[in-house]
């Protein structure tokens, strides 16, 4: 016997009833101020008809404060995998318009299975985040919930990645979840994230400031450093998700994808390098030659801005790239470039990417608020970073490396299997001059001209001891090349390392410095 019409005509009107959220006003309001609503967003990041639904008909299950007998559609969030970039994504979407996106135990409960889904089936997490938080109607539950969803934000960590897009608000304990996984985009002008909003901190230290001191976009991008992409609409996040997601493998047992290779050489490259030493190179510029197309994807672009990290493609193969910024502080390393790079270079490892280390730096941050700041601890979560790497690491030093910041930027000494050097690259415990003014003081003091004298040893010191062929001819570096061959050189030594295999004692996992 074929279905009774009447089921049929019941689930349809039960699907309507889901897809009208928290009702049509309340949608039609959402794009009067050009914000999707919590199933756009899913519909826009998936391929069409490639999202798969689960917990569709969920509700609240709490009867108290007013709440019995009210039905909030998915319990306020939407869950499921559909196709991005060829691939099973599990996405999470928070629906603002079903009482607030508050958090309570279903929601919570709908988050965590499609997490262990993703987990069993080896698939990336996104997430869109649009909560006004914990359900306060729910109590321990909604914190409970909190609880679980944190657990499994841990639990799944370094086997497939995490990725988090704020679209709305997010207070409170909510913002550790973001916290947890490995990329935050925020979305300008619709999202916030803190912990105490400005009314908690006038009340509690009697300090005053707005929401974008503490938890807009620009603050979080530029300021604390807690997020990595600032997009300019809900498009733009999820077109910023989906090409975030082509760089990454799904789980930590792939490799990233590949494609095929066509070695030429770049003879522009030869004419980035400006004649003075002292005249600072753009290391954006050389990326943008050295990765396919031009196509880099800048992590936490508007943060630490000595250092420059991100994913690229050279020669059809992914990789993440960890560069210092002459242009910016004279691309030292300091506390803030030091935590940027190393937990970049820790992500790209859980996911077998290889690291493309380029180099010109002049040494640590000199200064009493480094020092007081911590710079030790912090400079060494790079050297524990690089050294406990097991993917393929290829490290180019195109001018200065200096002192204890060469061994940081991934010196052969530190696990590098392939370190390169242009004819311009200085590699020394101290740049010439200060050598020379610490070596020869008195000498030079005593001088009938002393900055003829200092000029001729700054010369000598440079040709013997800070020469690429000096490093080269003790096998510190693997050869010299001229800078048009770095896109080949890079992309043969990453084909040759593609089938590297390290092991290292067992161990849960070692101390890094925090």
């Amino acid at each position: 016997m074929p279905i009774q019409p009447a089921l049929l005509d019941e689930l349809k009107k039960n699907r309507a009833k889901i897809r009208a959220a928290g009702g049509e006003d309340k949608l039609a309001a959402r794009h009067a101020k050009g914000v999707m609503s919590a199933r756009e967003r899913v519909e826009k990041f998936v391929a069409p008809g490639s999202f798969q639904e689960m917990g569709t008909h969920a509700d609240n299950s709490c009867q108290d404060f007013g709440l019995k007998g009210k039905s909030m559609p998915g319990d306020g969030v939407i869950t499921g995998v559909g196709e991005v970039e060829g691939r099973p994504v599990a996405v999470i979407s928070q629906d603002f318009t079903v009482g607030g996106g508050s958090l309570g135990k279903i929601h919570a409960r709908k988050m965590t299975d499609l997490m262990k889904h993703a987990l069993h089936c080896g698939m990336p997490v996104v997430a869109i985040n649009d909560s006004g938080g914990a359900r306060i109607q729910e109590g321990d539950e909604a914190l409970s919930g909190y609880g679980s969803v944190f657990f499994h934000n841990v639990l799944i960590s370094g086997v497939v990645p995490q990725v988090c897009i704020i679209a709305g608000p997010c207070a409170g304990g909510a913002a550790y979840s973001p916290a947890l996984m490995d990329f935050i985009i925020m979305v300008k002008g619709s999202s916030n994230m803190f912990i105490c909003g400005p009314d908690v901190i006038k009340a509690v230290t009697g300090q005053t400031c707005t929401m974008d001191d503490i938890g807009s976009p620009m603050a979080h991008a530029s300021v604390s450093g807690n997020i990595h992409f600032l997009a300019e609409n809900d498009q733009d996040a999820i077109n910023l998700a989906s090409r975030l997601i082509s760089f990454l493998p799904s789980n930590n047992l792939l490799d990233p994808p590949t494609a095929s290779m066509n070695l030429v050489p770049d003879e522009d490259m030869n004419d980035l390098v400006p004649d003075d030493m002292k005249t600072p190179l753009d290391v954006i510029k050389v990326i943008h030659r050295l990765v396919d197309g031009g196509d880099f994807l800048e992590v936490q672009k508007e943060w630490a801005k000595n250092m420059v990290v991100g994913f690229g493609r050279i020669e059809g193969l992914v990789v993440g790239i960890v560069a210092n910024q002459p242009m910016v502080k004279a691309g030292t390393l300091d506390i803030d470039s030091s935590d940027k790079a190393a937990r970049f270079i820790r992500f790209c490892n859980v996911f077998n990417i290889p690291l493309v280390t380029l180099v010109d730096v002049p040494g640590f941050m000199p200064g009493v608020q480094q020092e007081r700041g911590g710079i030790i601890r912090h400079g060494a979560k790079m050297l524990f970073a690089y050294a406990s790497a097991t993917v393929p690491k290829i490290t180019v030093i195109l001018r200065k490396a200096y002192g204890g910041a060469y061994l940081a930027m991934c010196s052969k000494d530190m696990g590098a299997d392939f370190v390169y050097a242009w004819p311009t690259a200085e590699i020394a415990v101290m740049g010439a001059d200060g050598a020379v003014r610490i070596l020869h003081k008195k000498k030079i003091k005593e001088a009938e001209d002393p900055k003829a004298l200092e000029a001729k040893l700054v010369a000598e010191y440079r040709d013997k001891f800070c020469s690429p062929y000096n490093a080269a001819s003790k096998a510190m570096i693997t050869d010299v090349i001229a800078p048009s061959e770095t896109r080949a050189t890079v992309a043969l030594a990453l084909r040759h390392t593609l089938t590297k295999r390290e092991t290292r004692p067992p161990k849960k996992h070692g101390t890094i410095p925090l």
